[in-house]
C-alpha cells in the first residue's frame, strides 16, 4: 500500500489550499479597502451593458469580506430590478426570497431577505446570477467555499450567466481545481479590471 493521493483527494486538498490562501488575504484586507472595492464593484456591475435590459436578477449579501455590498442590492432595486436572494436550507440548497429591503440574521451567520420563499425553481426566471466566490480563473473554474449550494442549485440552468464578484488577485491567471459537479462561471466583476468574460 502507498500514501499517494487519489486524484479526487489531491483535487480537494488543492481546493483547501486555495481557499486557505484566499481567505487570509481577504482577513487581511483593512475596512476602508475592503468599502472602497465594494463600492468599485457595485460602480462596475451597475455599468455593465447585461444590467441594462435584466428584469430580475440573483444576488447575495456579502459576509465575512465577501466582495458585494447591501448598497448594490439596493441600487438594484432602486433601478427596478427584481433581487432575488438566497435562503440555505438545513438540506444543503438554497430556496429563493424577493429582497425588499429587509434582511433578517440567519443560520451560518448569514443574512436573508425577510419575504416569503419563492422556491428553488424562482432561479430560472432571473436573467443572470451574481454569485460569491473566493477566485475563478480564466477558464470559468469557479472556486467556493466548498459547501456546493450554487453549484446544485444551478444545476439544468445551464444557459444562465453566472458572475462572480471578486477582489482584483482573485482572478487567477492559472488553473484552480475543479470536479464535474463545479458549476462554471461565465464572467468576473472586480474593482480595477471591471467586467471581464472568462470560460
Amino acid at each position: 500500500m502507498t500514501d499517494v493521493d487519489s486524484p479526487k483527494d489531491l483535487v480537494r486538498r488543492t481546493k483547501a489550499a486555495w481557499r486557505a490562501k484566499v481567505l487570509a488575504a481577504r482577513r487581511a484586507m483593512g475596512e476602508a479597502e475592503q468599502v472602497a472595492a465594494a463600492k468599485a464593484i457595485a460602480d462596475q456591475v451597475l455599468a455593465a451593458p447585461a444590467l441594462r435590459e435584466a428584469r430580475a436578477v440573483a444576488a447575495y449579501v456579502p459576509v465575512r469580506g465577501e466582495p458585494g455590498s447591501v448598497e448594490l442590492l439596493d441600487a438594484l432595486r432602486a433601478r427596478g430590478i427584481d433581487v432575488l436572494l438566497p435562503v440555505a436550507l438545513p438540506t444543503g440548497s438554497l430556496d429563493w426570497a424577493r429582497y425588499g429591503g429587509l434582511l433578517v440574521p440567519a443560520g451560518y451567520g448569514l443574512l436573508e431577505p425577510a419575504g416569503r420563499r419563492l422556491g428553488p425553481g424562482a432561479l430560472a426566471d432571473v436573467d443572470l446570477v451574481l454569485a460569491p466566490g473566493l477566485a475563478v480563473d480564466r477558464r470559468g473554474t469557479r472556486l467556493g467555499r466548498g459547501m456546493g449550494y450554487y453549484d446544485r442549485a444551478l444545476v439544468g440552468l445551464d444557459g444562465m450567466p453566472v458572475v462572480v464578484l471578486l477582489h482584483d488577485c482573485e482572478l487567477v491567471e492559472g488553473h484552480l481545481p475543479a470536479e464535474p459537479h463545479d458549476r462554471p462561471a461565465n464572467a468576473v466583476v472586480t474593482p480595477m479590471l471591471g467586467w471581464v468574460e472568462v470560460g
